[in-house]
């Protein structure tokens, strides 16, 4: 075991005027199994690129273990070499024994070694990498999202391989991921950042209460400083009258006046003005202590959608349904189900089982566009879609978005300010408003189509994985946007906890 020390830590990128660390010191084990907790843009892989040395720094970071990160950056070529042959390249020294025990932990058979990377499933590919990173001894791990566009399966199955595991820091917004893996866990707060043990939930059980407490606290002292100020104004105001009776005076009305009065008068405005000063003390006492109780608190907005209301209960209709691509064999067939107003129907299964090519077929139902870029396939059965049906879609592809926030609002015909209070709303900071898309993180681009989406009235709402990379308070509020409004939606997505929570229907493909 050695220890990761990280001293008056301050960094941004060049170009930009925001740092995104500024004198930050902490420090943890380097066989803990820590989770690492911010919202998007708050640096967590920026973090993890400054521990392996990636850019320039200010301040120190000092360990006494050699760093290794997940996922690697591969080429188009690499797409088609076998994996044993990129294992060597992902991890100079690598040893393919060891790959191979690695696999055999995650149930994986040894011959994905033997096949181009490129005709692996996104799933398989993620367990490669997985493998090829564990198969190292005395390094400490830094695994950036192993979970994003896996099916459920196999995300069970990297949660039950990391549990078994040591000496890794995990940057993940799933929540039971986390739960399962995590024994610390390193948040970067809004202000602050703390290192604190346990599991995910444990963590945010501890915040939400000294949340409420430093809210109390915080509601305390401002009355306390009321209080004091009333105080003090009725002080003040006492002496500024009584310090104006010392000098000239009715003698018909104060008859009994004598000339040692204004010596008394002095001394009791003194002694009223010494009072007003110590109340002022209590006052800024007050404040010192009022100050910095609520900097880390995370506010989330209500988020506002407004489903438009169709004519018709059933909006979308499958009956005996299959679809396959030329002469490669159904994705799925005898797929009958409907979706109805008001029902949020999650569509599950494993990676290239046909969720997003379902999608795409409702699509095309919709629109009556075709996808440019993909074949046209093999359809059987009825899929039928309500007439005059008005949709919102969000794509899991965010490499399109780039240029300004201007520029896509024109395109998409929105209304620039209201879709910047979305994004406000989202937590994604003003500054990024003049950045360029390309220099959004991913959980950041993520929610330009969120925002885009929630701002386009639909009878019907098709999101894609819409939570990959979006952070987990967002995710929170995004459910309890979607409780409230009840759209009628049609979803792809991975995280359980959220599909449990708002799901009115499952279908199995």
């Amino acid at each position: 075991m050695s220890r990761i020390d990280v001293s008056q830590l301050t960094f941004c990128y060049e170009g930009s005027f925001d740092n995104i660390f500024e004198s930050v010191s902490f420090s943890f084990d380097s066989d803990w199994k820590l989770g690492l907790i911010g919202r998007n843009g708050k640096g967590k892989t920026t973090f993890l690129n400054l521990l392996l040395g990636k850019y320039a720094y200010q301040g120190s970071i000092t360990a006494g273990v050699v760093f290794e990160y997940f996922p690697w950056q591969l080429l188009p070529e690499d797409m088609e070499v076998c994996g044993a042959d990129l294992a060597e390249r992902m991890k100079a020294g690598c040893e393919l024994w060891r790959v191979i025990c690695e696999l055999e932990r995650m149930q994986v058979d040894a011959e994905v070694l033997m096949r181009p990377f490129g005709t692996l499933s996104q799933g398989e590919r993620t367990k490669v990498m997985l493998a090829v990173l564990f198969s190292g001894d005395h390094e400490f791990l830094l695994i950036d999202e192993p979970t994003n566009h896996l099916d459920q399966l196999s995300r069970e199955t990297v949660k039950a391989y990391l549990r078994r595991k040591k000496g890794f820091l995990l940057v993940s917004h799933d929540r039971d991921l986390l739960d399962a893996c995590i024994d610390h866990v390193l948040v970067l707060n809004r202000c602050t950042i703390e290192v604190q043990k346990g599991n995910f939930s444990g963590w945010w059980e501890n915040k939400r209460r000294r949340d409420n407490f430093s809210r109390m606290e915080n509601e305390k002292h401002k009355k306390e400083i009321g209080k004091l100020q009333q105080a003090s104004r009725r002080a003040r105001q006492w002496a500024e009258k009584n310090e104006r009776t010392k000098i000239g005076y009715d003698p018909v009305k104060a008859h009994d006046r004598s000339i040692s009065a204004r010596a008394y008068i002095g001394a009791k405005t003194k002694k009223m003005q010494s009072r007003v000063k110590q109340i002022e003390g209590r006052i800024e006492r007050e404040i010192a202590e009022k100050e910095g109780l609520l900097q880390d608190i995370e506010t989330t907005a209500a988020l506002k959608l407004f489903p438009l209301r169709h004519n018709k209960k059933v909006l979308v209709r499958a009956q005996d349904y299959g679809l396959c691509y030329g002469e490669a064999p159904f994705l799925f067939d005898n797929l009958s189900f409907t979706l109805e107003q008001g029902e949020r129907v999650f569509l599950n299964g494993k990676n290239g089982c046909g969720k997003s090519s379902l999608i795409r077929a409702v699509l095309r139902r919709v629109t009556g566009e075709r996808d440019a870029q993909s074949q046209a396939p093999t359809e059987q059965g009825v899929l039928e879609t309500a007439s005059g049906l008005a949709l919102s879609y969000i794509n899991q592809d965010t490499g399109f978005l780039e240029g300004s926030i201007d520029a896509f609002c024109e395109k998409r015909g929105l209304d620039k300010t209201l879709f910047c209070a979305i994004l406000r709303q989202l937590a994604l900071e003003r500054v990024q408003f003049v950045k360029p898309m390309e220099a959004f993180s991913e959980g950041q681009k993520k929610k330009v189509l969120l925002a885009a989406s929630l701002m386009t009235p639909a009878h019907l709402y098709i999101w894609d994985e819409p939570l990959n990379y979006i952070d987990v308070f967002s995710r929170i509020q995004i459910e309890e946007l979607l409780l409230a409004c009840r759209p009628a939606m049609l979803i792809v997505e991975h995280d359980k906890r959220f599909r449990d929570k708002i799901g009115t229907k499952v279908i199995d493909l």
